[in-house]
């Protein structure tokens, strides 16, 4: 037992790592593209971070690929210095006044499978030279920053697009779909364990048995069957319930017969549908009838609508998080105001909003090891939705005014523009570094709030 836990959390947070770098790295590609495109050189684009695991140089005049020594990755053997004034040594010349340029891409793979990056060429606001960030216009610039956002959204319209098309898990209420063009296949509830002497094994439910109908109505949903078990607490409740039967244990050589009983020992079975009924116990019982239910999951298929759906639910789930995030920050806001009241009431008003706020986050430990776990043994359309939501969720956070992130950098770089000022590379560098520092406290803060969930 112990060991199929361990095993299926190592396969999650393995399967996690690998779709957070390619969502990261998908991320990076589209500055890499919007970079490449607006006439901005491209010094690496990594797979992973370093320390360096391999790596190629594309040659500028040839445009042929080939791979770097190690005693070539400290660039002294791929770059070239100009700037330097004539009948000068170039170790004397300050690093100031010289210029090195890069003789072509690199392209890396890396040891740290956390992501991966773009290196532009002159990154800082002030650089002038021609094909730097720098030089480019503010609107190549703003192309630049959010072409990583763009990348998150479109891999995220992709996959929900294929989902669409093969099976969309439905999470939401009121998920985004085509009506006219949509097909729901409703998986019936099914009955995982049954507890021993309860109201169930009285009434002869077995582990694997679906759920069809209680009391006459049709269920598609753990939550209907607890909701009409709950009406009719303390009555007789029949179920009509799908299940496999051997041949070994049922008189019904007909149904043995067709599906292949051949009087040799092989004992096949086949599926039929039985009536139960169960006496429920009262509200006041530990439970009514009796039975761990297995949650269902309805999947939507559509065709001609597949993308308008992808682009749909990615608008919705962008929405949403904006909407979540709003929340987020108003609960911690006013849960801190209310700290400070002399009314023991709004105290705890307060408390309950930043307990709220610390529930609702989630960080890398949170996401790696709880959600890719749990997603991955549910099923391969369901991981796939994870990453489609975490990619939406990418998009946003990196659109947020926070100077770390690419949002923060474009806010940053409009605000100096519209004050006709420069944006100097110290300013830049201390404004950046030190927000940096605030996310990282945060993540810090996060990880240590999932580690304990974890642990609890």
């Amino acid at each position: 037992m112990w060991y199929n836990t361990f095993m299926d959390i190592f396969l999650g947070v393995v399967v996690g790592l690998i779709v957070l770098m390619v969502l990261v790295v998908a991320h990076e590609f589209g500055h890499f593209i919007m970079s490449r495109r607006n006439g901005v050189r491209v010094l690496e684009f990594g797979i992973g971070f370093p320390p360096r695991a391999i790596a190629w140089i594309k040659d500028k005049k040839t445009g042929k690929w080939r791979r770097l020594k190690k005693t070539e990755w400290n660039k002294t053997n791929i770059t070239k210095t100009v700037g330097v004034e004539k009948g000068k040594k170039e170790e004397s010349v300050d690093n100031d006044d010289k210029k090195i340029i890069q003789k072509g891409l690199i392209f890396s793979i890396n040891w740290l499978p956390i992501g991966g990056f773009c290196q532009m060429d002159g990154e800082s606001a002030e650089d002038s030279r021609p094909g730097t960030f720098g030089k480019a216009s503010f609107w190549k610039k703003t192309k630049i920053l959010f072409g990583g956002v763009i990348m998150n959204w479109l891999v995220a319209w992709v996959i929900f697009t294929i989902l669409a098309w093969v099976g969309m898990p439905n999470f939401m209420d009121n998920q985004f779909t085509i009506e006219s063009d949509t097909v729901v296949d409703q998986v019936p509830v099914k009955v995982k364990a049954v507890h021993e002497g309860s109201p169930a094994d009285e009434a002869g439910f077995r582990d694997g048995d679906y759920i069809l109908k209680v009391a006459g109505e049709s269920v598609s949903y753990g939550s209907e069957i607890m909701k009409i078990n709950d009406a009719h607490a303390g009555e007789e409740v029949t179920y009509l319930v799908e299940r496999t039967i051997s041949c070994n244990e049922t008189p019904d050589f007909e149904q043995c017969k067709t599906v292949g009983m051949d009087g040799t020992g092989n004992a096949p079975s086949y599926t039929d549908t039985v009536e139960l009924t169960a006496k429920l116990n009262s509200k006041d019982d530990e439970y009514l009838l009796g039975v761990t239910m297995e949650s269902s999951q309805a999947l939507s298929h559509s065709t001609w609508s597949a993308p308008i759906t992808g682009a749909g639910l990615t608008l919705q789930l962008t929405g949403e998080t904006f909407k979540g995030l709003g929340e987020l920050v108003w609960n911690l806001i006013s849960g801190v105001g209310q700290q400070l009241s002399f009314d023991g009431a709004v105290r705890e008003s307060g408390r309950e909003a930043i307990e709220t706020v610390g529930n609702s986050v989630t960080g890398p430990v949170g996401i790696i090891g709880v959600l890719f776990p749990s997603f991955t043994s549910a099923g391969p359309a369901n991981l796939a939705f994870l990453a489609g939501v975490i990619s939406v969720s990418l998009a946003c956070m990196n659109v947020l005014p926070i100077p770390a992130l690419d949002g923060g950098r474009w806010v940053l770089i409009a605000i100096f523009k519209l004050r006709k000022k420069k944006l100097t590379k110290e300013i830049e560098e201390k404004i950046v570094a030190r927000a940096f520092m605030i996310l990282l406290a945060l993540i810090v803060i996060v990880t240590i709030l999932d580690i304990t969930r974890f642990f609890r």
